[in-house]
């Protein structure tokens, strides 16, 4: 079979352009630590509120620098319903679902996952600065989607 000139060089050229999206992919993934949201745990999404840690949500100090917020996301809203966290402290969410698909957001922040029943989500983000911040579901989740969701109050050690 003949290729043309110009049909061998757009080959190649798409070619490397195909190894250098994945190259970037790669990189971006293995070496800056990407990955997706969340973490491989599952649990029974029918014995949520008898399965550790999710049996007392809250807030959790685990050392002199973590805390860890426990947190149920239901329709049509999360347990706990008041968070209260130090700034400069890593923080560190761990999120299910008891019932269908929600998100857990927190605007202007890194802090965005899916919460899907059954699988347990973390995420660890460190808030700079003392304030109020709203907790959102992006997730229809049925007819009170619009009431779902709570504050979590940064405050000053």
């Amino acid at each position: 079979m003949h290729l043309h000139k110009f049909e061998k060089i757009w080959l190649i050229f798409g070619i490397a352009m195909l190894a250098v999206f994945l190259g970037i992919v790669g990189v971006q993934a293995f070496t800056q630590g990407q990955t997706p949201a969340g973490g491989m745990e599952k649990i029974d999404p029918e014995k949520v509120d008898v399965t550790a840690p999710f049996d007392d949500p809250g807030v959790h100090q685990i050392d002199e620098d973590t805390y860890e917020v426990v947190i149920k996301a239901m329709a049509y809203g999360y347990e706990p319903s008041e968070i209260k966290v130090p700034a400069g402290k890593e923080i560190i969410f761990k999120v299910t679902s008891k019932d269908v698909i929600h998100s857990f957001t927190i605007p202007n922040t890194k802090v965005n996952m899916m919460v899907v029943p059954g699988q347990v989500n973390e995420k660890r983000y460190t808030f700079k600065e003392p304030g109020t911040f709203l907790i959102l579901c992006n997730e229809y989740c049925g007819t009170g989607h619009h009431f779902m969701h709570t504050e979590i109050e940064v405050v000053e050690e």
